[in-house]
């Protein structure tokens, strides 16, 4: 891939537009967002959001935010649990300073307006799936994602010093020797547009869409890393995509999500017979962390030959489960199915990237003048999977530690902006036109067979060669619109993603080698990383 054109699109510097700002923050989700009010109000902001500012996993997301808030529940402890679940590929430091912050972040969003739930004239905190205590800080039942992206959505509108460009699509960074100078974007009314700024903040969330499967939005085509690595950026443990184990299984529906508070609050896994299994797995049964439960539910889907399980809430009071999971009962309602009354299909879908863009403690990457928060950044609070709810909290912490280092960092360069010389790369003559619907969905197809919940050599090498040739013609052509480009993405990070697999011979956490079951920690207790100049 290092063979590859630096930029994805031909373009020349004294015929564009050009723009200038402080900061420029790359996503529109929680991360990005929160970084962005972390800025200076002094300094300028620009935000550039992929589609409607509204569309990121931020919003979507569930379950809510792990905090220690009960009195009876320890900072210790949810380090702990977070350290368990990580597969001994955590940073204890990150993890602590991470859980740390959890109740001062939920404070300041108490105190912007969100409406989190209630029980009395206290917090209501739910169960997850590796948590030792109830902890789970949630809003409106289970839409804590949609609540939390209101109110930070309508402060960064009300922000006199940040713009939000939205329906934008960032082509790539822009890089003098080494050294991050902006970015490249494109949209429909002004074109490509270089915008030039004095720190650059990538938040551009995660890599699902590379599945067949998958609980994420179509804006979640991983392009953040991608981008990041074509500027030299190192990248980290990208083999490490987890399957959250309940997505909504059926014909002709959205692969929705069911939170996995639903098992916190006593919901049930069950077989096609309706056979409670999880206990056959593990003992901690449907709260076992996630990559148990998906492995569980795949074994059990094979073992009874039928392609889904059940999620079963029916011995649960109805009132209860419509008032705790009103997003969940409607979606489930357009299928004619009655949560309090009908059992769940559901299996394991793409959910949460834990590798990606390495940063520091304070979210600086590797390539100067840039920084990373949110799902595009590997931080070390996850290791090789994610516990339940951490993920909302590393947005929120990471992207003010981003907004804050990148802010003092640009309120210490001088105002005189000047634009640099970028290399302009070849351009591609007239090809054939090819079907990049066509190709992306035999790469979808491709990852969730062969690089899905279980994998193996043969699997994997046979999906590298597919990859690789693919890429031999897809990437060095010249597209005119997202479509291109996102699969050119794509196939960057499909690469990288196989490529740790294959190199990580045993199974650690999200990771499943089926050719090689045991955890090795003399030889693998260590991360698997990329740059462009080099390999694994």
């Amino acid at each position: 891939m290092a063979a590859t054109p630096r930029y994805l699109v031909a373009f020349h510097p004294k015929r564009m537009s050009h723009f200038f700002t402080d900061v420029l923050v790359l996503g529109g989700g929680l991360a990005g967002l929160r970084a962005a009010l972390a800025v200076d109000p002094k300094l300028s902001v620009v935000v550039i959001a992929k589609q409607d500012i509204r569309e990121s996993n931020s919003n979507y997301a569930q379950g809510g935010v792990a905090a220690v808030i009960d009195a009876d529940d320890r900072i210790e402890d949810h380090v702990a649990d977070t350290l368990q679940v990580g597969g001994s590929l955590c940073d204890p430091e990150v993890v602590r300073q991470v859980v740390g912050e959890a109740p001062q972040r939920i404070q300041e969003l108490l105190t912007w307006g969100t409406r989190f739930d209630r029980a009395g004239d206290r917090l209501a905190l739910g169960r997850e799936g590796g948590h030792g205590h109830s902890r789970i800080v949630h809003a409106l039942g289970d839409a804590t994602g949609r609540e939390i992206m209101r109110v930070v959505i309508q402060r960064a509108r009300r922000a006199p010093n940040v713009q939000l460009w939205e329906n934008t699509f960032t082509l790539d960074l822009l890089t003098l020797e080494g050294v991050c100078r902006g970015a490249i974007v494109w949209n429909d009314r002004h074109g490509k547009t270089m915008i030039w700024a004095k720190q650059t903040i990538l938040a551009t969330g995660g890599a699902g869409q590379l599945y067949r499967e998958t609980t994420n939005p179509e804006v979640a085509t991983g392009d953040g890393m991608a981008m990041a690595y074509r500027a030299g950026a190192e990248l980290r443990d990208m083999e490490f995509m987890q399957f959250h184990p309940t997505v909504l299984y059926i014909a002709g529906g959205s692969r929705s999500l069911i939170s996995e508070a639903t098992r916190g609050e006593g919901a049930w896994l069950v077989d096609r017979y309706g056979r409670r299994f999880m206990a056959d797995y593990d003992s901690r049964g449907e709260l076992a962390p996630r990559d148990v439960v998906a492995l569980a539910i795949v074994s059990q889907m094979e073992k009874t030959k039928y392609p889904n399980v059940y999620l079963d809430m029916t011995h649960l009071d109805p009132e209860r489960v419509r008032n705790r999971f009103p997003g969940i009962a409607a979606v489930c309602a357009e299928f004619d199915l009655d949560i309090t009354r009908d059992r769940i299909p559901v299996r394991p879908g793409a959910h949460y990237m834990m590798g990606g863009v390495v940063v520091d403690r304070e979210g600086r990457t590797t390539v100067p003048n840039l920084w990373a928060a949110g799902e595009v950044a590997t931080t070390g609070l996850h290791g090789a999977n994610r516990l339940a709810s951490n993920s909302l909290l590393e947005a929120l912490v990471y992207g003010v530690h981003a907004g804050e280092g990148a802010s003092q960092a640009a309120a210490r360069l001088q105002d005189n902006f000047s634009v640099a010389p970028i290399e302009n790369p070849p351009v591609v003559g007239p090809a054939e036109p090819l079907n990049l619907a066509d190709i992306r969905n035999s790469l979808q197809s491709l990852m969730w067979r062969d690089m899905g919940a279980r994998r193996d050599a043969e699997g994997l090498t046979e999906a590298l060669e597919n990859i690789k040739h693919w890429g031999r013609y897809v990437l060095p052509r010249q597209f005119a619109d997202p479509t291109g480009w996102e699969l050119q993405n794509m196939l960057y990070d499909a690469r990288l993603m196989i490529e740790a697999a294959l190199a990580r011979q045993e199974t650690r956490g999200a990771h499943c080698r089926v050719d090689f079951p045991e955890t090795d920690d003399p030889r693998w207790r260590r991360h698997t990383s990329f740059r462009i100049e080099g390999g694994a």
